[in-house]
């Protein structure tokens, strides 16, 4: 087979055309000749077109699931620098260099991180750009390109975050010699301008509060902005006060809505029937039997033979000091209740026993894993968490306390929601500083939000880092992961640009400072 030295970038950004085996040249000359080939040119023509074309954006937002080497999904890369987590499995060594801080931009993570987002990018622009010549009803219309400009935006915040100045492209690319085929990086305040258009944008086109099947909301819009907002105001955009602002005006939004609350208890959280709704504001969405979660096994204990999975990875576990820090009677540590479970059933149904160590239970599909006396499926349909209400009552308290006019009830109120259901008790709007306010509520995102892809982001915007051993905050540079002893340094508030990307188009470099250039 002949190898096709073409842009990675591009080959993600053609959609849903397939490569033949008959080498590069000939390949794009036939797909513009072929006439029974579905193209862009051809496809967008009804209104089922336009579903279609937007549900294929959703099914690019899987990649969490999706794998990353041997023992490893792509959900990990986002956990293993944050100090809350560690690995059971020495055989993936992309993975254990996260942990150990030595990846560079060979990293599988890396690479496929960025090429998954583009790839979502990639298929709405296609549909911003060819729906609105679609013949069907506006109220529709409007509302499937307010959901591609949410995931837009929403793919933009984590490659901005993730690498820094990258490839802003907002319009399709269909040909090689597009001239944005090797786009160069745009500057990190263009990304976010972009992005924050957008999502006001999606926010005007007549999206519901929200949506019981898992598309995009007006609530997810309004949380995403308020993130967005919130990341501003910190590091390295440096907005400060203004943008705290806004991030508290936005998630107040969302709060004085009424549309949303807290589950009264967290199994709630990983229970099927109660996905895309009340807490869960967005989701990546899986059906057992079609779009399976195959992130379930990986979280498993090391072979310890609690489930109906024939294999059993440990690939992302707690660390021993991260579970040690919640406070005492602190509800999200009891076993099987919680986010943590500490025991479980002899093949996922009979024997209770003791695992020796926690594990990650918030993501927990019992009905893949089994139940006692009720064996599992070991295929999971379980919707992987991505915004909750949770978070978006922390960012307005957060936000909120950073603002001129400071910490108030309803900031105080927000965080004692989030204490309230684990059990603990939460100051008076008094007995409160502004920085002490400031360090209770990044201890409840902290805590609150672990193993959902929040920390590593909190962590850089902050640049401060969280030492369990002493219960407080420390810079970030400096900071020494407690499980691996590796040590944060400047250069990794970014990571690095996938080293393949950068041979293929060199308008990319240079890397990102303190990595191995190309």
């Amino acid at each position: 087979m002949k190898r096709c030295k073409i842009n990675s970038l591009y080959i993600l950004l053609i959609g849903a055309l397939v490569m033949t085996a008959t080498g590069c040249k000939k390949w794009l000359v036939d797909q513009d000749n072929d006439p029974t080939n579905l193209a862009p040119d051809n496809y967008y023509t009804l209104p089922g077109h336009a579903d279609a074309a937007i549900a294929a954006a959703y099914d690019r937002t899987r990649f969490f699931a999706g794998g990353a080497g041997i023992f490893a999904n792509n959900f990990s890369m986002l956990e293993m620098p944050t100090g809350t987590a560690k690995t059971e499995t020495g055989q993936n060594t992309d993975l254990n260099n996260l942990l150990g801080l030595s990846y560079n931009g060979d990293n599988v993570f890396v690479l496929n991180w960025w090429t998954s987002l583009y790839q979502v990018i990639a298929q709405t622009n296609l549909v911003l750009d060819r729906v609105p010549a679609i013949k069907m009803d506006d109220a529709p219309k409007k509302k499937v390109l307010g959901e591609a400009q949410f995931l837009r935006a929403w793919s933009y915040f984590y490659l901005v975050r993730l690498y820094g100045d990258v490839p802003l492209l907002t319009t399709s690319i269909l040909k090689v010699q597009d001239p944005m085929t090797y786009a160069g990086r745009t500057t990190k305040d263009s990304v976010y301008l972009q992005i924050v258009t957008d999502l006001k944008n999606a926010e005007a086109s007549g999206l519901p509060w929200t949506d019981g099947g898992g598309r995009a909301s007006l609530g997810a819009v309004k949380s995403l902005l308020a993130e967005v907002y919130l990341t501003m105001a910190g590091y390295p955009m440096n907005k400060g006060k203004e943008y705290y602002k806004l991030a508290a005006d936005k998630a107040n939004e969302v709060i004085t809505s009424g549309q949303f609350k807290l589950f009264d208890n967290y199994n709630r959280l990983h229970d099927e029937r109660e996905e895309n709704k009340t807490e869960q504001i967005f989701e990546i969405q899986f059906l057992a039997g079609v779009a399976n979660n195959g992130n379930q096994a990986l979280l498993l204990p090391n072979f310890k033979e609690i489930s109906a999975y024939g294999t059993e990875v440990g690939s992302t576990t707690p660390t021993t000091q991260f579970f040690n820090s919640f406070e005492p009677g602190d509800k999200r540590t009891e076993d099987r209740k919680g986010f943590f479970y500490t025991s479980y059933y002899d093949e996922g149904y009979k024997t209770l026993k003791q695992l020796g160590a926690p594990y990650i239970y918030k993501h927990f599909d019992s009905l893949a894993i089994g139940i006692e006396g009720v064996k599992g499926t070991a295929n999971s349909g379980l919707n992987w968490m991505n915004i909750r209400y949770a978070q978006v009552l922390l960012t307005y308290a957060e936000a909120q306390n950073e603002t001129d006019a400071g910490v108030n009830q309803a900031a105080v109120d927000a965080l004692k929601q989030i204490r309230d259901r684990a059990g603990l008790i939460t100051g008076t709007l008094g007995t409160y500083t502004q920085a002490t306010f400031r360090e209770a509520v990044w201890k409840e995102r902290w805590h609150e939000l672990c193993y959902e892809g929040v920390t590593w982001f909190d962590m850089v915007r902050l640049k401060k880092a969280y030492k369990e051993s002493s219960n407080t905050f420390e810079d970030f540079v400096g900071h020494k992961l407690p499980e691996s002893g590796a040590t944060l340094s400047a250069k990794h508030l970014l990571f690095p640009l996938p080293t393949i990307e950068m041979q293929n188009n060199p308008n990319l470099r240079p890397q990102n400072d303190g990595y191995p250039g190309v």
